[in-house]
């Protein structure tokens, strides 16, 4: 009797256990995976960041090697220029931003080949 009771304890432990680690697994792969070197976070604010975002799945996602646009306008021309700043560069020197889950909007890659990625490698050539 006594060795039955272990037996069915021993059983219900490997399960619970079994089913514990489908659930982990689950869980993880619901994250979502970006096979490019930077995505484009837009923030409920409007922002929109370009980094490489880590721990998307977490309350507080980190996004390192941030950029973002910078728009000015030329008063005599009214022409808008825009640029891509790198962060970093203002006065406290982040290296990189932890953002709020709840104002993220939505991320999404960045093309290699799109205007964003051609001047990030710009930028970070000109860093090196």
């Amino acid at each position: 009797m006594r060795m039955l009771k272990s037996l069915l304890a021993l059983v219900i432990g490997v399960a619970l256990g079994i089913v514990g680690t489908v659930l982990v697994q689950q869980h993880h792969s619901d994250s979502p995976k970006f096979d490019t070197p930077f995505q484009a976070v837009l923030l409920d604010t409007g922002q929109v960041y370009y980094g490489k975002i880590d721990k998307l799945d977490s309350p507080y996602p980190v996004l390192r090697d941030v950029f973002y646009v910078q728009s000015s306008t030329d008063p005599s021309t009214k022409q808008v220029t825009n640029v891509l700043i790198r962060r970093g560069k203002e006065w406290h020197g982040p290296d990189f931003t932890v953002l709020n889950a709840r104002h993220i909007a939505m991320v999404e890659p960045v093309g290699t080949t799109s205007k964003v990625s051609e001047l990030i490698s710009e930028a970070q050539q000109k860093s090196k």
